[in-house]
């Protein structure tokens, strides 16, 4: 990922709609991994939309600091292969 808030900001405006795998600090030594696709980026959070049959929560939300801190990786996953980006 870009090493700036604003890179990451214009990174993620260029992958709305994509599907991704979200792994975030949960607290206490936990790791939350969770599957959806990037909804919308506001000025200072970004959205996803989660996967229903696997979660509680439609979406969820987390600012361009998270990314930055790696309190929050994402990684986009093609669509034609297996992999991520």
């Amino acid at each position: 990922m870009p090493k700036t808030l604003s890179d990451i900001k214009k990174t993620l405006d260029s992958n709305i709609g994509r599907r991704l795998t979200l792994r975030a600090n949960g607290g206490r030594r936990k790791t939350i991994e969770r599957c959806g696709i990037l909804a919308e980026t506001y000025p200072w959070v970004f959205v996803i939309e989660l996967d229903q049959k696997e979660n509680a929560f439609e979406r969820v939300s987390f600012s361009y600091a998270d990314v930055l801190t790696e309190t929050v990786k994402l990684t986009f996953l093609d669509d034609d292969k297996a992999g991520g980006q």
